[in-house]
């Protein structure tokens, strides 16, 4: 599996690169030829996205003097926000290859995020509205990571976004992922300190790997 840190990068940019794989995928296992797997990681400039199935609604009017851009997008979900301080994480897999169908590759993007989650020393869980949640079943309960991805042909791409050290204020100018009275959290207010993003990236690859065996 190919790792690579796109760094900071704007969405159209980021867009672009992540379609070049996947279609290079896709090409590939129609013609039968063996390709490479990717984990991209990365963090975006600004930015709403508004996924297939997204209300606009959910955006308030706030949102379009904030000077973060928006895209419609052919992942799944609603309208979620992207910026500086968040791993967003895009692989570009085939599930065929781990023996894996949507479903189970979902539950293992949220075993991921809730195993990077305890090694910080934080309990969180999964749910029925999809994603990572600190507190969820209490009125506190606050999502910490998100998911949301395309697949075709087994062909996996769009992925995760984890507040790190995220700007949360953003958030509020939406109704994150359609879900309204749920907060929003990041590791560093749960912490209540700036985390080191190498140290996290390299703990999620690690992470990922185990559960996609990869040495």
């Amino acid at each position: 599996m190919l790792v690579s840190d796109w760094g900071l990068i704007d969405y159209k940019d980021a867009e672009t690169k992540q379609l070049a794989l996947f279609e290079e995928k896709l090409d590939a296992k129609a013609k039968k030829i063996t390709s490479e797997n990717y984990l991209n990681l990365l963090e975006h400039t600004p930015v709403y996205t508004l996924g297939k199935n997204a209300d606009e609604n959910n955006i308030l009017p706030i949102a379009r003097t904030c000077g973060a851009s928006f895209h419609h997008i052919s992942r799944g979900g609603d309208v979620t926000f992207h910026g500086p301080g968040q791993l967003v994480v895009y692989p570009i897999i085939d599930l065929q290859e781990f023996n894996m169908g949507v479903r189970a590759y979902v539950t293992s993007l949220e075993n991921i995020g809730i195993e990077l989650c305890a090694s910080y020393g934080i309990e969180a869980k999964a749910s029925d509205e999809e994603g990572v949640w600190v507190d969820y079943g209490t009125p506190k309960a606050r999502k910490i990571m998100a998911i949301g991805i395309k697949v075709s042909r087994y062909i996996t791409m769009h992925g995760i976004a984890f507040n790190v050290n995220t700007d949360l204020n953003y958030f509020s100018f939406i109704i994150p992922c359609g879900i309204p009275n749920k907060g929003v959290t990041s590791l560093q207010r749960e912490l209540g300190l700036e985390i080191n993003m190498k140290d996290f990236k390299d703990r999620y690859v690690g992470i990922f790997k185990k559960y996609f065996n990869y040495a």
